[in-house]
């Protein structure tokens, strides 16, 4: 691409105050495209000591101030955008409402369809910000594929902080619109290139979590105290309330044993958790359902790779149409320990992201 063409290309970037984007956004600017810069603002819960650390706490100031002073440092403009009232109502509200029904959420997933890549890019269209491209500071990448004559979502190069998890419910026109300036690098080397270029947050920690701090004061539910049985319904301890437990989990059950003990299960009409050992833990199969495949599985190849959780090395799966048009048959080539209902699964053939769905 020509450097004048390249002058004519105006990327809009969503800068977080971390390390990620303001690299993505520093490469952009060296790359000769005329980068603006774009923040959400979706914290309005009462003011607290900063915690950091996450997307949804009270340091938000701090970060809003970071993206700030990382635009004056590349000559860009910044711009930011109030998504609180929608952030709260399309995450927040998702997030209590689908635990407190026993499920485990994935609210960044539901965040970078709707929120990140969604209302972010359209508020700044809205306010007359022009712009060709979308970019973030994810480990994931776009290429144009010739066998499916349209570009497809790809895993990052560094095995070990790929985000194409997160991104598997972007539609067809975020996918193409979308940049990811960092796909090809690892975090190692993200983090030596803002340090060699003076960034000033390029030794601040990554988030670890949608909310600093735990869940608790999201749920906001008093203690309510209830029996952990085992799948015979024998009472093996006490729990204060189901919501602090989510399937798979092990430590914190408070309980003395023999073997460890692993969540199989909540049941929020009895206020109970089902705990047993790891066998008992484990699944064969499971059920998807608000499925969305951005190839058909007809044409993905035979070679299916699936994860149940971001961190989470990919399986070998099998994948059907379930009963319905919108679900899915997982088989997992070895069972599989965790497999909790509303997380995401996501489907690749190599790195290729194939699709995904909710665990039913």
């Amino acid at each position: 691409m020509s450097a004048g063409h390249l002058l004519r290309k105006k990327i809009l970037i969503g800068l977080s105050g971390g390390v990620d984007s303001a690299v993505a956004a520093l490469l952009l600017v060296k790359q000769g495209f005329r980068v603006i810069g774009a923040t959400m603002s979706v914290y309005d819960g009462p003011p607290a000591p900063s915690r950091g650390g996450a997307c949804y706490d009270c340091g938000e100031k701090e970060d809003i101030a970071s993206a700030a002073i990382l635009s004056a440092m590349l000559g860009i403009p910044h711009h930011v955008f109030d998504c609180s009232a929608s952030y709260k109502a399309v995450v927040l509200s998702y997030f209590k409402k689908t635990y407190l029904a026993g499920k485990t959420p994935n609210p960044c997933v539901r965040c970078n369809h709707l929120l990140k890549f969604g209302l972010l890019p359209s508020l700044a269209r809205e306010c007359g910000l022009d712009f060709d491209f979308f970019a973030t500071g994810h480990y994931a990448r776009t290429e144009f594929s010739q066998h499916y004559g349209r570009h497809v979502l790809l895993r990052g190069r560094d095995p070990h902080k790929d985000q194409s998890y997160f991104l598997y419910r972007l539609n067809r026109s975020q996918i193409n619109s979308a940049l990811f300036p960092l796909g090809n690098m690892t975090k190692k080397e993200v983090r030596a290139l803002a340090a060699g270029h003076g960034l000033p947050m390029h030794a601040k920690p990554d988030s670890q979590d949608f909310c600093a701090g735990g869940y608790a004061a999201l749920l906001n539910m008093p203690d309510s105290p209830g029996k952990i049985v085992d799948s015979d319904g024998l009472e093996l301890g006490t729990h204060a309330g189901f919501w602090h437990f989510t399937p798979g989990q092990r430590k914190g059950l408070g309980i003395a044993a023999k073997k460890p003990l692993y969540v199989l299960r909540v049941n929020p009409a009895r206020n109970e958790v089902v705990a047993g050992d790891y066998e008992e833990s484990l699944q064969q199969d499971c059920t998807l359902e608000y499925t969305r495949l951005h190839v058909p599985l007809e044409t993905a190849g035979h070679s299916l790779a699936a994860r149940l959780r971001s961190s989470q090395r990919p399986v070998t799966v099998t994948a059907l149409p379930g009963a319905a048009a919108s679900q899915l048959s997982i088989s997992f080539a070895e069972p599989q320990q965790g497999v909790a209902a509303g997380q995401s699964l996501v489907l690749y053939c190599g790195d290729l992201v194939v699709g995904g769905g909710i665990i039913r």
